[in-house]
């Protein structure tokens, strides 16, 4: 009798160290991290909305309301039938418009620089008309700053001197380009971008007591040294000087290929940057969004410090 009682105890106890386990894997299992590549994130009416490069026809968006858990939407924010290109989604950043009441996304597909519009920031995103912003030469990472006397710019990548920053007033319907303001602005210049081609991409600009700071990307994104500097300006419209101690942000904690940024605030108006990082240090993809605080130092010209405390966000469970 005492041995078939003990035989019943040590089968329960299987049981239920083996539902344990199976709890513990579902739980790791479905927490993946967010996998967006370029991202971007949008506050409106207290949401937050994460957009990136990942889909293969058009552009993905999450949701979330504390940055750490998301939510993916059932439907593309941008469908692929909607837009130009038909391949190549990449780097969208979403901004909303309130004098046109729409919602802009400024965004890449056939390595050409494309905009489009909602009434909502989960879409649809239409392109009309379905043409690039530059129909005569290939160009990526396009991001809006629209400065306090309402002038709007436009910074985006052309592929000359390899990957080069450049910029251009838009007309009033945030849609044109103003072919005689484009300029150029950085190029590979620092002994850190010169780890992986002449790279430097994804700039995002913002402006802190009267002064312009643009964050951008180094090296080949296949890098595991792919980092973000900074640069300054007292224009808009540069010069820029790029920071003698940059790179502000590469291979911090265990990341590797940490770059191609946005700059935000939360719902405490709180500086946030929001980037990526590869999978792994053995693969790329899928890369994935990670968010940490950013705060001014002290120093007569204020400079970016990236807080060494990361988030590192998750698909929330249904």
């Amino acid at each position: 009798m005492k041995k078939l009682i003990y035989i019943c105890l040590l089968l329960l106890f299987s049981l239920y160290s083996f539902s344990c386990s199976k709890s513990e894997k579902s739980d790791f299992l479905f927490e993946p991290a967010v996998p967006l590549g370029d991202p971007f994130i949008l506050l409106y009416e207290g949401t937050y909305y994460a957009y990136g490069t990942n889909a293969e026809n058009g552009i993905e968006v999450y949701t979330s309301d504390d940055l750490r858990y998301w939510s993916k939407s059932n439907t593309l924010a941008l469908k692929g039938e909607d837009s130009w290109g038909g391949r190549w989604f990449w780097a969208p950043e979403i901004y909303y418009i309130k004098d046109k009441k729409k919602f802009y996304m400024y965004y890449s597909a056939n390595e050409h620089i494309c905009v489009a519009t909602s009434d909502s920031p989960l879409g649809p995103f239409l392109q009309e008309p379905k043409t690039p912003m530059l129909a005569s030469e290939k160009a990526i990472d396009n991001s809006l700053f629209i400065d306090n006397d309402g002038t709007a710019y436009l910074y985006f990548v052309r592929f000359n001197n390899g990957s080069a920053v450049w910029s251009a007033q838009l007309a009033a319907d945030l849609k044109t380009i103003n072919d005689n303001t484009l300029k150029q602005h950085i190029v590979v210049s620092q002994e850190w971008e010169k780890v992986w081609g002449l790279v430097n991409e994804g700039p995002f600009v913002i402006k802190h007591n009267n002064l312009y700071y643009m964050t951008y990307s180094a090296n080949s994104y296949e890098s595991q040294r792919y980092g973000i500097g900074l640069a300054t300006a007292s224009s808009p419209t540069g010069p820029w000087t790029k920071y003698a101690g940059n790179p502000i942000l590469q291979l911090p904690a265990d990341l590797v290929g940490v770059g191609h940024n946005a700059l935000f605030l939360d719902k405490e108006g709180k500086l946030k940057i929001v980037f990526h990082a590869h999978h792994n240090k053995d693969s790329i993809h899928p890369r994935a969004m990670y968010i940490a605080d950013v705060s001014w130092t002290t120093d007569a010209v204020p400079l970016m410090k990236i807080s060494s405390e990361i988030i590192r966000p998750k698909i929330k469970r249904k």
